[in-house]
């Protein structure tokens, strides 16, 4: 069943989507969200490392960016996933350059793709995973392209497979964790998602 991701409420007039009401978020407040996330996409990396916590490992400017996707909908998603390594890179040189120029579109597949494919129906695992396996890829497109325009001396396979053995706990953490906020933030605020 089709979910919804509008602006303002009243009901849903996209196709096949009788079921669900719409999100009762204006545009305002949409961009709050936005912004939110974004906020905690640079923040909690950045603490992360304050603490000596490995970012590799576990991943932390995933989760807002999977969080914004799956509970505000793929253009929020996607501009969270932009705008948090950009922004954190801007304020705390992290993720280092050249490196955050190919986080930028791996980030902007997984909020835009897992926020589409959940709003189609999808449960929140497979869409992660989904999300998951194309932003993925988009990395290593992104450091392909990068190693002819920079000249890296760099592998986009070598890279990524290592990037997924080392994040397995993040990821593992993201497939547990990201579910169960899901299931409780849209129904603590009883927005999103609304069946009716």
């Amino acid at each position: 069943m089709r979910r919804c991701f509008p602006l303002s409420s009243g009901p849903c007039q996209t196709r096949n989507c009788s079921t669900w009401r719409r999100a009762s978020l204006s545009k305002p407040q949409l961009v709050s969200r936005i912004g939110l996330w974004t906020a905690l996409g640079v923040a909690v990396p950045f603490l992360f490392h304050q603490f000596g916590i490995a970012g590799k490992v576990f991943l932390p400017m995933h989760f807002p960016v999977f969080l914004a996707g799956l509970l505000c909908g793929p253009w929020a998603g996607f501009w969270v996933g932009v705008l948090s390594p950009s922004l954190s890179f801007l304020l705390t040189g992290m993720p280092p350059f050249p490196l955050v120029l190919a986080m930028v579109p791996e980030l902007a597949t997984y909020g835009t793709l897992s926020g589409w494919l959940y709003g189609r129906g999808m449960a929140v695992v497979p869409a992660l995973l989904g999300a998951m396996v194309v932003g993925r890829c988009v990395l290593g497109l992104a450091l392909w392209a990068l190693s002819f325009v920079l000249r890296l001396q760099i592998s986009p396979h070598t890279f990524v497979t290592g990037a997924v053995l080392t994040g397995l706990p993040g990821i593992a953490a993201q497939l547990f964790l990201i579910p169960v906020l899901v299931k409780k933030l849209d129904r603590d605020r009883g927005k999103g998602y609304i069946s009716g």
